[in-house]
Protein backbone atom coordinates (compact mmCIF):
# COMPACT_ATOMS: atom_id res chain seq x y z
CA UNK A 1 0.00 0.00 0.00
CA UNK A 2 1.55 3.34 -0.95
CA UNK A 3 1.96 5.98 1.89
CA UNK A 4 -0.87 8.72 -0.57
CA UNK A 5 -3.88 5.45 -0.53
CA UNK A 6 -2.40 4.60 3.32
CA UNK A 7 -2.67 8.39 4.45
CA UNK A 8 -6.35 8.61 2.60
CA UNK A 9 -7.53 5.64 4.50
CA UNK A 10 -6.32 6.95 7.54
CA UNK A 11 -8.22 10.52 6.82
CA UNK A 12 -11.41 8.36 5.69
CA UNK A 13 -11.28 6.20 9.29
CA UNK A 14 -10.72 9.73 11.18
CA UNK A 15 -13.59 11.26 9.22
CA UNK A 16 -15.88 8.58 9.83
CA UNK A 17 -15.00 8.62 13.71
CA UNK A 18 -15.17 12.32 14.02
CA UNK A 19 -18.27 12.26 12.43
CA UNK A 20 -19.89 9.72 14.04
CA UNK A 21 -18.86 10.96 17.58
CA UNK A 22 -20.14 14.85 16.88
CA UNK A 23 -23.60 13.29 15.87
CA UNK A 24 -23.77 10.52 18.80
CA UNK A 25 -22.77 13.38 21.06
CA UNK A 26 -25.87 15.45 19.49
CA UNK A 27 -28.23 12.81 20.18
CA UNK A 28 -26.79 13.05 24.02
CA UNK A 29 -26.81 16.49 24.39
CA UNK A 30 -30.63 16.61 22.52
CA UNK A 31 -32.08 14.23 24.16
CA UNK A 32 -30.47 13.66 27.55
CA UNK A 33 -29.84 17.24 28.43
CA UNK A 34 -31.77 19.96 25.84
CA UNK A 35 -35.05 18.61 26.04
CA UNK A 36 -35.37 17.58 29.78
CA UNK A 37 -34.40 21.00 29.96
CA UNK A 38 -36.98 22.66 28.46
CA UNK A 39 -39.24 20.16 29.99
CA UNK A 40 -37.87 21.61 33.27
CA UNK A 41 -38.20 25.18 32.63
CA UNK A 42 -41.09 25.94 31.08
CA UNK A 43 -44.62 26.23 33.04
CA UNK A 44 -46.56 25.14 29.74
CA UNK A 45 -46.24 21.27 29.54
CA UNK A 46 -47.76 21.90 25.82
CA UNK A 47 -45.11 24.72 24.42
CA UNK A 48 -42.49 22.84 26.00
CA UNK A 49 -43.55 19.44 24.05
CA UNK A 50 -44.09 21.55 20.89
CA UNK A 51 -40.83 22.68 21.07
CA UNK A 52 -39.44 19.16 22.00
CA UNK A 53 -41.07 18.18 19.10
CA UNK A 54 -39.40 20.49 16.54
CA UNK A 55 -35.84 20.00 18.55
CA UNK A 56 -36.22 15.82 17.95
CA UNK A 57 -37.67 16.58 14.13
CA UNK A 58 -34.77 18.18 13.22
CA UNK A 59 -32.19 15.77 15.12
CA UNK A 60 -34.20 13.03 12.81
CA UNK A 61 -34.04 14.65 9.90
CA UNK A 62 -29.83 15.28 10.60
CA UNK A 63 -29.41 11.42 12.24
CA UNK A 64 -30.43 10.20 8.64
CA UNK A 65 -28.32 12.62 7.05
CA UNK A 66 -25.44 11.82 9.02
CA UNK A 67 -26.34 7.76 8.99
CA UNK A 68 -26.06 8.04 5.10
CA UNK A 69 -22.82 10.02 5.01
CA UNK A 70 -21.45 7.39 7.35
CA UNK A 71 -22.83 4.62 5.41
CA UNK A 72 -21.00 5.88 2.21
CA UNK A 73 -17.85 6.61 4.59
CA UNK A 74 -17.65 2.73 5.72
CA UNK A 75 -18.32 1.29 2.14
CA UNK A 76 -15.53 3.35 0.99
CA UNK A 77 -13.48 1.65 3.79
CA UNK A 78 -14.85 -2.07 3.09
CA UNK A 79 -13.79 -1.40 -0.47
CA UNK A 80 -10.45 -0.46 0.97
CA UNK A 81 -9.92 -4.15 2.94
CA UNK A 82 -10.40 -2.21 6.64
CA UNK A 83 -12.51 -5.33 7.61
CA UNK A 84 -13.73 -4.18 11.22
CA UNK A 85 -16.26 -1.68 9.72
CA UNK A 86 -17.65 -4.65 8.58
CA UNK A 87 -20.04 -5.30 11.66
CA UNK A 88 -19.97 -1.51 11.80
CA UNK A 89 -21.85 -1.27 8.61
CA UNK A 90 -24.86 -3.25 9.95
CA UNK A 91 -24.54 -0.84 12.79
CA UNK A 92 -25.52 2.01 10.60
CA UNK A 93 -27.85 0.16 8.25
CA UNK A 94 -30.22 -0.36 11.71
CA UNK A 95 -29.65 3.45 12.78
CA UNK A 96 -30.46 4.88 9.55
CA UNK A 97 -33.55 2.64 9.96
CA UNK A 98 -34.25 4.16 12.96
CA UNK A 99 -33.66 7.24 12.13
CA UNK A 100 -35.89 6.98 8.52
CA UNK A 101 -39.00 5.45 11.33
CA UNK A 102 -38.81 8.57 13.33
CA UNK A 103 -38.29 11.04 10.71
CA UNK A 104 -40.94 10.17 8.28
CA UNK A 105 -43.06 7.83 10.45
CA UNK A 106 -43.31 8.21 13.91
CA UNK A 107 -42.99 11.98 13.97
CA UNK A 108 -45.45 12.94 11.59
CA UNK A 109 -48.09 10.56 12.75
CA UNK A 110 -47.20 12.58 16.31
CA UNK A 111 -47.37 16.17 15.01
CA UNK A 112 -50.87 15.14 13.13
CA UNK A 113 -52.61 13.99 16.53
CA UNK A 114 -51.14 17.03 18.19
CA UNK A 115 -52.59 19.09 15.49
CA UNK A 116 -55.86 17.42 15.51
CA UNK A 117 -56.11 17.80 19.13
CA UNK A 118 -55.70 21.66 18.79
CA UNK A 119 -58.31 21.79 16.02
CA UNK A 120 -60.43 20.05 18.82
CA UNK A 121 -59.40 22.80 20.83
CA UNK A 122 -57.73 20.80 23.90
CA UNK A 123 -54.00 19.46 24.43
CA UNK A 124 -52.90 15.65 22.89
CA UNK A 125 -52.97 14.60 26.43
CA UNK A 126 -56.67 15.40 26.81
CA UNK A 127 -57.80 14.37 23.55
CA UNK A 128 -59.17 10.97 22.14
CA UNK A 129 -55.69 10.98 20.51
CA UNK A 130 -53.94 10.78 24.12
CA UNK A 131 -53.58 6.43 24.16
CA UNK A 132 -52.31 6.03 20.55
CA UNK A 133 -50.32 9.46 21.25
CA UNK A 134 -48.35 7.95 24.37
CA UNK A 135 -48.00 5.11 22.46
CA UNK A 136 -45.97 6.94 19.56
CA UNK A 137 -44.10 8.77 22.13
CA UNK A 138 -43.28 5.74 24.19
CA UNK A 139 -42.36 3.89 20.91
CA UNK A 140 -40.04 6.74 19.93
CA UNK A 141 -38.44 7.45 23.10
CA UNK A 142 -37.60 3.46 22.89
CA UNK A 143 -35.87 4.09 19.44
CA UNK A 144 -34.37 7.16 20.42
CA UNK A 145 -32.65 5.35 23.24
CA UNK A 146 -31.69 2.30 21.26
CA UNK A 147 -30.33 4.77 18.69
CA UNK A 148 -27.88 6.77 21.02
CA UNK A 149 -26.88 3.46 22.98
CA UNK A 150 -26.05 1.85 19.72
CA UNK A 151 -24.41 4.90 18.70
CA UNK A 152 -21.92 5.26 21.56
CA UNK A 153 -21.33 1.85 20.96
CA UNK A 154 -20.43 2.28 17.84
CA UNK A 155 -17.76 5.28 18.44
CA UNK A 156 -16.23 3.22 21.30
CA UNK A 157 -15.65 0.26 19.05
CA UNK A 158 -14.07 2.38 16.59
CA UNK A 159 -11.69 4.02 19.30
CA UNK A 160 -10.93 0.84 21.34
CA UNK A 161 -8.30 -0.05 17.69
CA UNK A 162 -5.79 2.58 16.40
CA UNK A 163 -6.32 3.90 12.64
CA UNK A 164 -4.43 1.00 10.94
CA UNK A 165 -3.96 1.58 7.37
Amino acid sequence: MTAVTADRLALFQRLFVLIAGAWVGSLFTVGYLVVPTIFNSLQDRQVAGMIAAAIFQAEAYFSVLVCVALLLLVNALIKRNVTNYRSIRWVILVLLLISAVTCFGLIPYMDALRQEALLLGVPVKASPYASLFGRLHGISSGLFLIQSLMGLWMVWRLTRHPITP
